[in-house]
């Protein structure tokens, strides 16, 4: 069983499905063998079609436009295809339980085995719903020893979003130059992702992953995720910077934490953004 979904709120928080102010926020994750059925992540990994990609929307000749609607999909897309490369990396399942897709000009290892797919898959629709409403924060894929529950890496994935496009759901303009710059960027984040065997601590025990979404207080939240704490790393730890991207809609940008025991011990490690 990989993980669970669980989300993180303040003591003191509403009740669940709650309405607050969107400058607070929720943690959210999913309880472990809760979800069932549903598209799996192969599905997830294919974007719905837009009206950038059919050719229906133009802004000028030889330009386009991206909506809250695509910039979304990109995204979304992004995080399916970095998971996936962090669980493989990390060796959080053996290697045979992954297969090379080709994706962004390169070649990615996804998820084959059946349980993990629908689990990831079902994350990610969940995932889309809230960033069609504007209400994500942040993705944290946490790699856990599964013999003491510590957490021995939190990777974080913040999320910023154009309020005044998101409210008003509109439309951005978007050249090819911007979509060209779009995949260099997704590009340099997966390959630090597949280079983080050469600086990243060797994981010698068999691990667990968990799955965390940051939301605003107001999203509503399914009744088979429950609460849960934000999974720090206790004592101390180092911490590397990711590359961002943009869709113009949204930025992405990313850092990977790991437990770090030559540090002198505290109650939880300091991260970026956190």
């Amino acid at each position: 069983v990989p993980a669970a979904f669980s989300f993180v709120r303040p003591p003191g928080g509403p009740a669940r499905g709650a309405m607050a102010g969107s400058d607070e926020q929720q943690v959210v994750a999913p309880q472990k063998g809760s979800i069932m059925g549903g598209r799996g992540l192969a599905a997830a990994l294919q974007r719905t079609a837009t009206p950038q990609q059919r050719g229906g929307d133009r802004a000028g000749s030889g330009g386009s436009v991206i909506t809250l609607r695509g910039s979304t999909e990109t995204v979304v897309e992004f995080f399916g295809y970095a998971i996936s490369s962090i669980l493989y990396q990390r060796g959080v399942y053996p290697a045979d339980r992954f297969a090379p897709v080709s994706k962004y000009g390169l070649s990615i290892l996804v998820v084959q085995e059946e349980s993990l797919k629908r689990f990831v898959g079902e994350v990610l629709q969940r995932l889309r719903g809230w960033m069609l409403r504007s209400q994500v924060k942040k993705l944290v894929v946490v790699i856990a020893s599964q013999a003491t529950g510590e957490t021995l890496e939190r990777w974080t994935f913040n999320v910023q979003v154009h309020e005044e496009v998101a409210e008003e759901d509109g439309v951005v303009s978007r050249s090819q130059a911007d979509a060209v710059r779009e995949q260099k960027e997704i590009q340099a984040i997966i390959r630090q992702i597949t280079a983080s065997v050469t600086f990243l601590p060797l994981l010698d025990e068999p691990c667990s992953f968990d799955l965390l979404v940051y939301t605003d207080k107001a999203a509503e939240v399914p009744e088979a995720w429950d609460e849960s704490d934000p999974k720090y790393i206790v004592g101390g730890c180092q911490q590397v910077k990711l590359r961002s991207f943009s869709t113009k809609i949204h930025k992405v940008d990313g850092a990977v934490a790991y437990r770090y025991d030559e540090h002198e011990p505290s109650d939880r490690c300091k991260e970026l953004g956190a």
